[in-house]
């Protein structure tokens, strides 16, 4: 017969520790708290000291310490250090079980939750869910959390989805909030809108100033950092990222612009740029300007025309991209004469004066003798004549008709084109067809799709051309009528804003375009 021998079991099924073993086991706790208001840091508070009691109570466990993280969201576990250094430190061998208040307290996402908790399980490590009463060691254990993660990752989403629908909501009431730590200029007034800092305001005003005045983005952030501003961070140092983002920020003109970009997905937090997908909401006076109005249009229209130079903005001097040989058509550079002696002078002559067969025969001229012959142009100027010209140049360029009828036929033959290009496919992959006829006439319907799509995207062009020079000749006029009376001396807010550009003559004269279409030529002095 045979011989049965019990063999005793040697460890706990539910925590795989020895039953007969000699040394207590390791268990840390782990708290979170998603918010950093007063209410959640105080939940904070009373985690850890409950954590704290709770383990040392215990005269079977070794405490070995409370992992925290403070309003740090609980959808991705790796941006959470707390739980970070608390996972390192088990997989190291320093912790034997981890106690936390409950499934969504460690993680809402199911597969960070899964993924970290068979991890742990490879090397030893327990957790337990106080208020799921789950032991991840227990044979019902991965089933239950499979089933708590998942109901913890719904949740998130619809905390998520509400929150998007309160932000949305507000953005259609015309309610926002601003990043007042990184955003330079406002603080949160006692009304919960944007109120003016006066200290941080004067760097605003300087950065549109000097931009208005000729200087680059890169010669704006030189000047800040020269002069020890702060930046909106309070950190490092301006460069021309920094400048532009405060030039193109439309807050500073009292407006605001809301649902810029928008979450794509609530797990990885991963945003983009609303290019159209989602509703726009343009708010009006919504709180104090730091920049009036038509100065920050001023700016939006230079920044776009000096963008249409490619790069070949001067940082040297404000005329340079404006002045243009009347004799090659090349611009206008800044050179020094004598620079090694007393006679040493700074002028501007056609860059490419010396390298053609034909030498340029226009004169160069100091900055001085511009500035002059712009003051004299504009004195010169009509204020009936030049708003005349204006309004006409306007209609002029708002007469798109033209344009829209040749973009709707187009629109239409590319559709057609697409149509037929479907049905050749279709018969191709159905009909026995000579192949290399089929390929010939395909590349043709491709190729004539191609100059359809090229031409609409030339009328696109020029429709937003003319818009942008609309928008120029209206700040300009703007800009002429702030001006009472004639000019003393040179100013170069008007000059960025009024003129197109300036043909310097072999005679010795200037020809001034104004954006407006009015033009004029004085001598130079």
């Amino acid at each position: 017969m045979a011989k049965v021998i019990k063999i005793n079991a040697t460890i706990k099924k539910e925590t795989l520790q020895p039953l007969n073993k000699l040394k207590n086991r390791r268990v840390a706790a782990y708290a979170r708290v998603s918010t950093d208001s007063d209410e959640q840091f105080t939940s904070f508070e009373a985690q850890v000291d409950y954590y704290t009691k709770y383990i040392e109570s215990n005269p079977e466990w070794e405490n070995v310490g409370i992992y925290t993280d403070e309003g740090i969201s609980g959808t991705q576990t790796k941006y959470r250090k707390g739980f970070q250094k608390m996972i390192e430190d088990a997989l190291h061998g320093k912790i034997d079980l981890i106690v936390t208040k409950s499934v969504s307290r460690f993680a809402r996402n199911t597969v960070d939750s899964l993924t970290t908790i068979r991890e742990l399980k490879a090397h030893k490590v327990e957790v337990f869910f106080e208020k799921e009463n789950i032991y991840t060691f227990d044979s019902k254990g991965e089933l239950l959390i499979t089933i708590m993660s998942s109901l913890a990752q719904e949740e998130s989403r619809s905390i998520s989805e509400n929150v998007t629908w309160g932000v949305r909501k507000g953005f259609s009431d015309g309610k926002f909030s601003l990043g007042y730590k990184r955003f330079l200029g406002y603080e949160k007034g006692p009304d919960g809108r944007p109120k003016i800092v006066e200290e941080e305001a004067k760097i605003i005003k300087e950065i549109y100033g000097l931009f208005l005045e000729g200087y680059s983005t890169r010669q704006i952030a030189d000047e800040l950092n020269l002069k020890g501003c702060r930046t909106a961070s309070n950190k490092g140092k301006w460069n021309i990222s920094s400048v532009l983002s405060i030039l193109k920020n439309e807050k500073y003109k009292g407006e605001a612009i809301l649902q810029k970009t928008y979450t794509v997905d609530f797990l990885t937090h991963e945003t983009r740029r609303n290019n159209g997908e989602l509703p726009q909401y343009h708010v009006k006076n919504s709180h104090e300007a730091i920049i009036p109005i038509e100065e920050w249009e001023m700016v939006q229209v230079e920044l776009e025309r000096r963008n249409k130079l490619n790069g070949k903005y001067s940082f040297t001097s404000i005329f340079s991209t404006k002045l243009i040989c009347g004799d090659c058509g090349g611009y206008y550079g800044q050179k020094v004469w004598h620079s090694t002696d007393k006679y040493r002078r700074c002028v501007l002559q056609c860059n490419k004066k010396f390298s053609g067969e034909i030498k340029c025969k226009t004169p160069a001229i100091t900055e001085q003798q511009i500035k002059e012959a712009f003051v004299k142009s504009f004195n010169e100027i009509s204020a009936k004549e030049l708003i005349d010209d204006s309004l006409m140049a306007i209609e002029v360029l708002k007469d798109t008709e033209d344009l829209d009828k040749e973009e709707a036929e187009l629109s239409v033959e590319a559709e057609s084109l697409i149509s037929i290009a479907k049905k050749m496919i279709e018969d191709n992959s159905t009909k026995e067809q000579d192949q290399e006829k089929y390929r010939k006439k395909y590349a043709a319907l491709v190729e004539k799709h191609n100059r359809v799509l090229g031409r609409l995207d030339t009328i696109d062009k020029e429709k937003r051309k003319r818009l942008a020079a609309i928008k120029q000749i209206e700040m300009s006029m703007i800009a002429f009528k702030k001006i009472d009376e004639k000019l003393d001396e040179f100013n170069s807010k008007l000059w960025t804003m009024l003129i197109e550009k300036a043909i310097v003559k072999s005679d010795k004269t200037i020809e001034f375009f104004y954006y407006s279409g009015y033009q004029n030529t004085v001598e130079i002095k």
